[in-house]
């Protein structure tokens, strides 16, 4: 059994359990407000004499009585006598999820993100929208999307109201805008209305002009969905303005710098919200790699420093770049060092001119199927320790959906529960096992083998000892048809171990009993997960350039092992979403599937060539 301190989640920072006489299940308790706490404290003291809970405001109060509760739940309650000082490293402790890249959650899976957030002692949570809000006059853009209304937002709302939690809608507002543009009504506004280049690949457009009108017009969105949330705070995005300088504005940037250009838009933005009582958060990709904007951010405002991949692995990805990929990197102005250094790295302008800022580590789920979990663990350890060393105000924990959002949500779970614990304390809370989250706070499993699947499939990605920045090549193989750099293949025994975990973690999942609501869906989404893993090794086990010469008949096979795969991925998606970008997220695979049918197709040549 769990000793009576171990099973209280987060860990407390401070807390003694000594033998004795201690409170009985109903004894009395006493609360008295303690304005000298640190800001949402509390202390707790159970004994023979009762219960005593100081707190320092309402969210003290909440982390107060949720411990008490979980001590109460124990067995051996009553035969210790209890002390507990315990605060956040952390004022802010956030979450958010992608739900533009496809995957728009029904209410029940919000539902069940928010009990977990609360859970974790989260007062934050984002919903990041590109397209998938019911924007009023823009039905063109959303039409097809299953979007959030206004009555969507504002029950989100009340629904983490309720549980202590701040709702923040996230946006975007230059980037990311491709939803968008690809609409005659709105192609005018891009910076390159005809596509651009990046990286050595051609991407349709995705940035908007940065002019007044188009501020404005951005503007009048923001509005539009902060007026949603009762927090009075708004993520507008601002980030990965790719094509910025290379078509309308390419002669502003040239006169005056990419960095000032970039600044002059949002900081407009800025200042209107922030002048409207508005909070106002923004991505630190660009602003971050331009000192000379230190100190021009307006009250109110803050700069978020993203930072997805652990040190080890990022360190282990630039040891081991080849020529071809360190051109690439130059080409998009990839900063090397700074992102080996990880979260400092990233922020070491801000660090050094005292702009205040929030980090934001991620889940390492997407682009994976079944989440990349040592990675995560690193990276959200990392980034913790650093927020406390450069004074981070917050901690922003990020589950992204590229490409589809084609791994399921109980992949996150455990990260999210991991990434709030660590906010929460990281001393006390960096030991955490993620098997033991999974099964003792995501699913209630007895059994054990739930957490022991996630944990072993989530090594998968590590095991092929090929590292990758922000993905795994179990997934990246079959996004891009086989089509990914000779450097980024794995060892055929590379390939053999991460085999070896996705079979075992298969395995486990038999005799798996998890007790939660969803448990039953989780198991069939980890079963699907799994499964689209091991058809990316078979894939990779093939070889660079394997498909060329795959056999007729083994093309058939494979083609037909993911027909059947994408009918399941269709059930599952519809148990936690919305229909709207289901057949978006599908197609992510479809030039696998018509590769596969064209070698296919061979067969029945061959055969009318011998007739």
């Amino acid at each position: 059994m769990i000793d009576l301190l171990g099973s209280l989640f987060p860990r407390p920072r401070a807390a003694t359990a000594t033998p004795g006489a201690g409170a009985a299940v109903d004894a009395p308790l006493e609360v008295i407000l303690d304005e000298g706490l640190p800001a949402e404290g509390y202390r707790l003291r159970t004994s023979a004499d009762g219960i005593l809970l100081a707190h320092a405001d309402q969210r003290g109060l909440r982390y107060g009585l949720s411990t008490l509760d979980q001590l109460r739940a124990h067995p051996s309650f009553s035969a210790y006598v209890v002390e507990i000082a315990d605060h956040p490293d952390f004022a802010v402790r956030g979450y958010m999820l992608d739900v533009s890249r496809d995957r728009v959650p029904t209410r029940a899976t919000l539902l069940r993100y928010l009990d977990l957030a609360e859970r974790a002692r989260l007062n934050h949570f984002e919903l990041y929208i590109e397209h998938t809000f019911a924007y009023r006059g823009h039905d063109v853009v959303w039409q097809d999307a299953s979007p959030f209304t206004v009555d969507d937002l504002r029950w989100f709302d009340a629904q983490c109201v309720a549980r202590g939690i701040d709702f923040v809608p996230s946006v975007n507002c230059l980037g990311h805008m491709e939803r968008w543009l690809r609409h005659d009504a709105y192609s005018h506004r891009s910076e390159t209305p005809g596509g651009y280049v990046w990286g050595f690949e051609h991407r349709a457009a995705a940035t908007l002009q940065p002019t007044r009108e188009n501020a404005d017009f951005a503007l009048g969105l923001l509005r539009e969905i902060a007026a949603t949330a009762s927090s009075g705070k708004i993520n507008i995005g601002a980030d990965e303005p790719f094509e910025l300088g290379q078509g309308a504005s390419a002669q502003l940037v040239a006169e005056r710098g990419s960095g000032e250009v970039y600044f002059e838009y949002v900081r407009y933005l800025l200042e209107q919200l922030t002048a409207e009582g508005y909070h106002v958060e923004f991505w630190a990709d660009i602003f971050a790699e331009h000192p000379e904007l230190m100190g021009r951010v307006p009250q109110n405002a803050v700069p978020v420093v993203w930072q997805y991949d652990g040190p080890q692995l990022s360190s282990a990805v630039i040891d081991g770049a080849d020529d071809e990929l360190r051109a690439k990197w130059e080409a998009i102005a990839f900063d090397v060092e700074a992102t080996r250094a990880g979260a400092r790295g990233r922020a070491t302008a801000l660090v050094e001119s005292g702009e205040p800022f929030w980090l934001a580590p991620g889940t390492s789920t997407w682009q994976s199927f079944v989440g990349r979990i040592d990675n995560a663990v690193d990276n959200l350890i990392d980034v913790a320790r650093a927020g406390l060393e450069t004074g981070a105000r917050g901690y922003l924990n990020t589950q992204w959906g590229d490409h589809g959002s084609l791994e399921p949500p109980t992949v996150s779970f455990a990260p999210l529960l991991f990434g709030g614990a660590v906010s929460w304390s990281l001393d006390a809370n960096a030991d955490l096992d993620m098997a033991e989250l999974s099964n003792d706070i995501a699913f209630g499993d007895e059994s054990g083998r739930f957490g022991e699947a996630i944990v072993e499939a989530g090594r998968a990605a590590d095991a092929l000892a090929s590292p990758l920045l922000n993905a795994s090549q179990l997934f990246t193989v079959l996004w891009r048809a086989g089509e990914i750099p000779a450097a980024s293949w794995p060892a055929p025994e590379g390939i053999a171990r991460a085999e070896e975990h996705l079979r075992t973690a298969r395995a486990l999942l038999v005799g798996a009993a998890p007790a939660a609501a969803d448990g039953r869906i989780a198991i069939e989404e980890l079963e699907l997960a799994i499964d689209l893993a091991l058809l990316g090794a078979e894939v990779l086990s093939l070889g660079k350039d394997g498909l060329n010469a795959l056999e007729p008949r083994a093309a058939a096979q494979l083609r037909d092992a993911l027909d059947e795969l994408l009918v399941r991925q269709r059930t599952a998606w519809l148990r936690r979403a919305r229909p709207g970008g289901l057949d978006d997220a599908v197609a992510k695979l479809a030039p696998l599937r018509r590769r596969l049918e064209r070698r296919a197709a061979e067969a029945g040549r061959a055969s009318s060539d011998v007739d």
